[in-house]
């Protein structure tokens, strides 16, 4: 089972909106990326070389924690750029008591909008023999998921 890191990075962008008031000047942001990795240390490793390409002058890496998801739903050749958050209820039956309990999980779905996230869940789990509840779909603050395969 992968495990995933919430990396967030802190840097200076240059704003390029025309619409805004203060295009062109420099303005302190913070992103939050996603990768693939087997321990904090590779995670920090992973994001750094990721990071480097994209960005110009210094940044700092401000946390890097744990992501507790269940699965990612997406297409490596998606052109969409928003990720959602999906959490359900699994219904789990103890074998042994027979007794059914919800267990919490956590989806990360790339979609186009929170119709689209919903859809690309469903098309996901419509072969899924588990009963299941959405209980919230939600826009997620990460950027980009970098995955251990692309490198």
């Amino acid at each position: 089972m992968a495990k995933y890191f919430e990396c967030k990075i802190r840097y200076e962008k240059q704003i390029t909106d025309p619409n805004d008031k203060d295009c062109g000047k420099l303005k302190k942001v913070n992103e939050v990326y996603l990768v693939d990795a087997l321990s904090y240390t590779e995670a920090e490793a992973r994001i750094v070389k990721e990071v480097a390409q994209y960005i110009k002058g210094e940044y700092s890496i401000t946390n890097i924690k744990q992501a507790r998801l269940a699965e990612l739903i997406f297409k490596d050749d998606d052109l969409c750029e928003n990720w959602f958050t999906v959490k359900i209820k699994i219904t789990v039956v103890d074998e042994n008591s027979g007794t059914e309990r919800l267990v919490p999980e956590t989806l990360l779905v790339r979609a186009e909008d929170l119709s689209d996230a919903l859809k690309r869940f469903k098309d996901a789990f419509k072969d899924s023999m588990a009963d299941y509840i959405i209980t919230s779909i939600a826009a997620s603050p990460i950027l980009e998921y970098f995955n251990s395969i692309s490198n």
